[in-house]
Formats: C-alpha cells, structure tokens, sequence
C-alpha cells in the first residue's frame, strides 16, 4: 500500500521540465552575510522549500506570480548573484534586495549598551534582517511552531508542504517543493493535519486564518508599522503576540519584534546579558535600551553563541499520529 505521502506525490505532475534561468546580480551597499541574512527563513535542516549546498542558498517559494525557484551564491567583492526558475522567477529575483536585508536600517542602534552586543556587532558588521514580503506562508508557518517542540513543527512543515504544496522548478539539489496557496491550506484534510502530527488548535488556526487570507495579507501589508501589524495580526482568533512577532520577522523583517513567549528565548537573552535566566518581562526590560532594534539584539546576542547551555537531555515529544 502506497503511503500517504506517495498517494499525495502521485496526483501532481512530475519534476517540471528544465528551462534556462533568469539571472540578475544585487551589490549590496553595505557588508553582508548572506547565510545569516536568509537562513533564518528556514524552518529545520530537512525544510523542503531551502536548502544549502556548494555555498549556494536554495529557496522554493510561492510568489505573486507562481512558484519560483531561488538559488543564491555571494560572489567576488559581495556581490549576490541569482537565479530562478519558473513563473514567479520575476518576481523572485526582484525581491532578492529585501530577502538579503537592504530594507533593514540599523540607523540608531548603540551597541555600546552592552560589552557582549558590542563585540557581536563589531565581529558581524554584515548581519541584516531579511524579509520575504510572504505574509501568508510566513503566518502558516508561525502557526505550525506555536506551543510545540522545534521537532514536532519543522515535521509537520515539511510533510504538509511536500504532500499538498507544488514541486519547485529548476536544477534543485534534491526534491523541494513551494507551500500551498491559501485556498489549498484552508482545505488539507483534517487526516492530513493527523498524519503530519500537527495538534488540532494550530491546524484550526491555519484553515480559519485561509478563510480570510488574502484580507490578512492585504492588511498586513498595507500597515505602515510593526505595531499597526501586531494589532492586525492579534485580533485574528488563537493569534498570540509570539505568533505575531515570528510572522512580522519573516515576512517583514521587523527589527524590533520580540518572540514573548518563547520557551527558550527569555532563559537566552538572560544568561548572556546578566548570567541568570530571567522571565518574559525581565527580558524586554533587558532589551529596552535597543528599542526599535530589538530584533537586531537578539540576532546579534545569538551570533555571539553566548545561548544558555542545555540543563537536561532534549525532550522527546510524544507521537500521536497512530492513535
């Protein structure tokens, strides 16, 4: 018997047929890291819309246009060469400046504040918040990593985009596939949900939030600021001020947004600027100085690799799926 994964593979159409790419160059007008700049969009190692190999970033997305297919490489004096493939290559190229973080201003950020973001600011002077300007996607995906292990969300992820999600064009180093469109997220069945091991309230989070999709994304996109966008985002049902502050990273490079209630984050941003844990209030008023730029602290504070070291061994979530 044929599992569910092949069942769903088989009633798509094959790896799309190669076709020359479209190419472009960005030279960024400051230094730039490109893996740290993009990587983050990535949701775990096994995330089937990127991936890395040869130093070059791949990257399957669903744009305004269609599927694309990304490949980004940094070449002599910084310069990031692309190229894509398929219909939304266009599209994809043309926001290659935002995905590499030219949008992102660090203007008024003092990394004086602290002897540890000073010497990570000083050690990465190319580290920029990327934005993929993907509301939706970047929603999903939030909503999935709500109250789970990193485990349980990037598995679930990596199911549901391969099983109902379009097989990515062009020379991929392995099999990668864009996510769905929002009409086919809101109507993956609830078995599916089962099957990938997503818990009930986030697989009702994502099929109601599609049932207002493209509002969601108009507004959110329209909104002049982060706060506009937290109020946006918040008044949608099982939408918390954590699922708010991922989506707003991903899609819009917020450098300010702060993941509260974050089962790590708060005991990180602790350890490594007083040494001592701290909860979700004492870590915003650790990060007040940096206010605008809270994101681009974190960031740096993770750059360090000043993290907490792990207290106990790694949790093992239970697996529901065959119940």
């Amino acid at each position: 018997m044929r599992s569910i994964g092949e069942r769903a593979r088989i009633t798509r159409d094959p790896r799309p047929v190669a076709t020359r790419p479209r190419e472009s160059e960005y030279r960024p007008q400051h230094p730039l890291d490109l893996f740290r700049a993009v990587l983050p969009q990535r949701h775990g190692s096994g995330d089937p819309t990127m991936t890395t190999a040869g130093g070059i970033i791949w990257r399957a997305s669903r744009t305004p246009d269609g599927v694309a297919t990304l490949a980004l490489r940094e070449g002599p004096g910084g310069v990031v060469r692309a190229a894509a493939w398929g219909p939304g290559a266009d599209w994809a190229l043309g926001q290659v400046p935002a995905l590499c973080g030219a949008d992102d201003d660090p203007s008024g950020f003092d990394a004086s504040v602290h002897p540890l973001i000073e010497e990570a600011h000083h050690r990465h002077p190319g580290l920029r918040i990327g934005r993929t300007d993907l509301v939706f996607d970047a929603l999903v995906s939030a909503i999935i990593e709500q109250k789970v292990t990193g485990l349980q969300a990037f598995g679930a992820w990596r199911r549901i985009v391969t099983w109902y999600g379009e097989r990515a064009p062009g020379p991929t180093p392995k099999p990668m596939f864009a996510p769905p469109t929002i009409e086919q997220w809101r109507h993956v069945p609830s078995w599916a949900w089962h099957r990938a091991g997503l818990e009930p309230p986030q697989s009702r989070t994502i099929v109601e939030a599609a049932r207002h999709g493209e509002s969601i994304v108009r507004a959110t996109t329209r909104a002049s600021d982060g706060i506009e966008r937290e109020r946006l985002f918040t008044s949608l049902r099982r939408i918390g001020p954590w699922t708010s502050a991922e989506t707003r990273i991903r899609a819009f490079g917020d450098p300010d947004a702060v993941s509260v209630g974050d089962y790590h984050l708060a005991h990180h941003v602790g350890y490594a600027l007083t040494g001592s844990r701290v909860d979700d209030d004492g870590m915003l008023e650790l990060l007040a100085p940096w206010a605008g730029h809270r994101q681009r602290a974190i960031r740096l504070l993770y750059a360090s690799g000043r993290i907490e070291p792990r207290r106990g061994p790694r949790l093992h979530p239970e697996d529901h799926r065959d119940r």
